[in-house]
């Protein structure tokens, strides 16, 4: 599958956090143009879009169990609402997922945290990935997430990059 960068939240983008805390993960997706009127929200019902974040290196924690979550979440301003979830209109979310010293599930290399349709509703201007850090600090991990049009089709693929 092709894609599109404009489309691409993060490509390997650490997800390593404090304990308790909230931030943006990657870049956030620009869902106006710049004639289109910013109190304009938005549908992306009908654009045949799916949400797919997947880990590229396992998270863990330096030992203490932990959580993470993560957040498909829209803001008027690119800012996110300065990355705290209840101040952006939240669309999708994972469940607080486990952490540890080593990873399992969708948190080992290569899980799948979210594979979804984006759900109907209004969205605002600015489509971005919060996550949220509980009990204790991420040691590791890096996650990649984008839309495509075609999830089935979807495979990763090692660099070719020397």
């Amino acid at each position: 599958m092709i894609l599109d960068e404009r489309n691409e939240f993060a490509d390997a983008t650490p997800v390593a956090g404090g304990a308790g805390g909230t931030a943006l993960i990657g870049d956030v997706i620009d869902l106006k143009s710049s004639t289109t009127s910013s109190n304009t929200t938005v549908d992306l019902e009908g654009a045949g879009l799916y949400l797919i974040v997947r880990t590229d290196t396992a998270i863990v924690t330096g030992g203490a169990a932990g959580t993470v979550q993560f957040f498909l979440v829209s803001d008027a301003l690119a800012t996110l609402g300065s990355a705290v979830v209840g101040n952006c209109t939240q669309h999708v979310a994972t469940a607080a997922l486990a952490t540890g010293a080593s990873a399992s599930g969708a948190l080992a290399a290569g899980g799948t945290l979210m594979a979804l349709k984006l759900p109907s509703g209004s969205y605002e201007r600015y489509l971005g990935i919060l996550c949220t850090t509980g009990t204790t600090s991420t040691a590791a991990g890096k996650i990649n997430a984008f839309l495509t049009s075609d999830p089935t089709l979807y495979r990763a693929y090692a660099d070719n990059v020397a």
